[in-house]
């Protein structure tokens, strides 16, 4: 049977103006009520940027094959235990039976400043990965199949993070591909590095200017980590899923 990726096209195009929309609603409340953060910051306080990426995802999970599944998205709801900590928060879990089925994790990041956040959102993913994966082996989901595992950013595109960027490393050589690399194709690199290296099922990137707060505008930078992989690889582990537990 074919997957059903939700006109996600359409959807994802609706999600990307919700997440600008939200960023500047965010930003003028704070002017209004006279606690603007700092910089970009107050546009990432609102914490609700990314609910219509959540939102297709459910979408997806109703339309291959597993409607019964408990769909969690409230922040009292997505927490998973940890490894090396207790616990762990997630943009979305899905469940089950009682066996994880899917956790997904959701990142944005705007200009004017890419590089330090970028460093940070790095060790956040490697991080979170690792510490999940641990806590799978040791039995913290108790005796299951692997989950899917997705990471998925919203970076701003913009000339900023596309110009080349030099590093510095005084004792060994920075690898080739790095080299003179924008913030975008760095993500590109990373999202392409967490998936070899197993650390998520598949992770995406997802490029959009803040003019597409009216356009729904977005672009992917890779086949191997653009939107529609992303989709793909998580409805076809949704319908795998549902085919095997009708089986059970």
């Amino acid at each position: 049977m074919a997957l059903d990726l939700q006109d996600y096209e359409r959807k994802a195009q609706d999600a990307i103006r919700a997440f600008w929309d939200n960023r500047e609603k965010a930003r003028q409340k704070q002017v209004e009520a006279g606690k603007t953060d700092q910089g970009e910051r107050a546009g990432v306080t609102a914490g609700k940027n990314m609910d219509g990426f959540v939102g297709l995802m459910v979408d997806l999970v109703r339309a291959n094959g597993l409607a019964q599944a408990q769909i969690h998205r409230e922040r009292a709801v997505v927490t998973l235990p940890g490894y090396f900590r207790p616990t762990k928060l997630w943009d979305l879990l899905v469940i089950h039976d009682g066996q994880l089925i899917a956790a997904i994790e959701m990142k944005s990041q705007v200009g004017p400043s890419f590089g330090n956040n970028f460093n940070n959102r790095t060790e956040e993913a490697i991080g979170t990965a690792h510490d999940f994966w641990t806590a799978y082996r040791e039995g913290a989901f108790g005796q299951q199949p692997r989950p899917f595992v997705g990471w998925m950013i919203v970076v701003e595109d913009t000339a900023k993070s596309r110009s080349p960027v030099r590093d510095k490393s005084p004792h060994f050589p920075v690898f080739a591909e790095f080299q003179g690399a924008s913030y975008l194709k760095r993500y590109d690199l990373l999202c392409q590095r967490l998936v070899q290296e197993q650390l998520y099922t598949t992770a995406a990137l997802i490029a959009s200017p803040r003019s597409a707060v009216t356009s729904g505008l977005y672009s992917g930078l890779s086949d191997m980590t653009n939107l529609r992989t992303f989709i793909a690889g998580f409805a076809g582990h949704i319908a795998a899923t549902a085919a095997r537990v009708s089986q059970s």
